[in-house]
């Protein structure tokens, strides 16, 4: 595994984002998800997060990226959802227009998970076992 390194720490923080549309309405489609992922990859790479994978479905997105420490992670997904959601509508309103009267495109809601390289139960484990002689 390769770890980031910035003037104070060693670092590898790599964070699962799912953002689903809002009402669930299938508005993602091919020209939509290349935008989306344009979009995505310009705003990341700003915030000095690296995009490792994206991939959308026709209601929400996935991104898994790895980010600094000092990057606020609510502010983040908050400021990707408002951005987005401000080109699409603007460059799709003809195409969103059935599906929303309000200037919406995300739902409110996201799902952001940690991923890791060991089960939690082996680093609980090699935790407890700091203190021991081995």
């Amino acid at each position: 595994m390769q770890y980031n390194r910035n003037r104070h720490a060693v670092y590898k923080l790599t964070y699962h984002l799912v953002v689903a549309t809002k009402y669930r309405h299938p508005v993602i489609n091919e020209s939509v998800k290349k935008r989306l992922e344009e979009i995505a990859c310009d705003l990341f790479s700003k915030w000095k997060c690296e995009i490792l994978e994206i991939n959308a479905e026709k209601d929400h997105l996935h991104i898994l990226f790895d980010a600094p420490p000092q990057i606020h992670l609510s502010n983040t997904v908050n400021s990707f959802k408002t951005v987005t959601s401000r080109y699409i509508r603007k460059e799709f309103e003809e195409y969103l227009k059935p599906y929303y009267w309000k200037p919406y495109f995300w739902s409110k809601s996201y799902l952001l998970l940690t991923t890791g390289g060991a089960p939690i139960s082996v680093i609980k484990e090699y935790i407890k076992n700091q203190d021991r002689e081995g």
